[in-house]
């Protein structure tokens, strides 16, 4: 049976802060393959939305801070058995170290070097690789 996947624009963000990254755990999920696993917080762009402003939108209604875009990282093109994504991270600063999880179960700030240690989302892999590799991050 050949089924046609969904494809979902996404963005995420890589916050920086004194040093340190901003990790978080998903909560339970619709796809085991994804329930619990750590990534960069972010989501769905919407209809009409530009990349900055969903990535704004998503951190403020989902850990409550505000971020200060400083430019483009990388995009990742993933495909997950169930669906595929564009995720599109962005490096970022704020100035709120406690987010309000409200879709998260966990989160972390750790060093560069401290981001191989967790469980990730196969999509942000990548971006790990890219911040362990990056002389910017060291």
């Amino acid at each position: 049976m050949n089924t046609i996947k969904n494809h979902y624009r996404v963005v995420a963000a890589v916050v920086c802060q004194n040093g340190k990254i901003l990790t978080v755990r998903k909560g339970k999920t619709r796809f085991a393959y994804t329930s619990g696993k750590w990534e960069f917080p972010g989501g769905k762009v919407e209809a009409g939305e530009t990349e900055p402003e969903a990535l704004r939108r998503e951190l403020k209604e989902e850990l409550d801070i505000e971020v200060k875009i400083e430019r483009h990282l990388m995009t990742v093109d993933y495909e997950y058995p169930d669906f595929s994504i564009a995720l599109s991270t962005y490096c970022c600063t704020t100035d709120s170290l406690a987010p309000n999880l409200r879709e998260h179960t966990a989160f972390h700030w750790l060093k560069p070097s401290e981001l191989h240690e967790l469980d990730w989302a196969d999509a942000d892999k990548a971006i790990v690789q890219f911040i362990l590799n990056n002389p910017l991050f060291a």
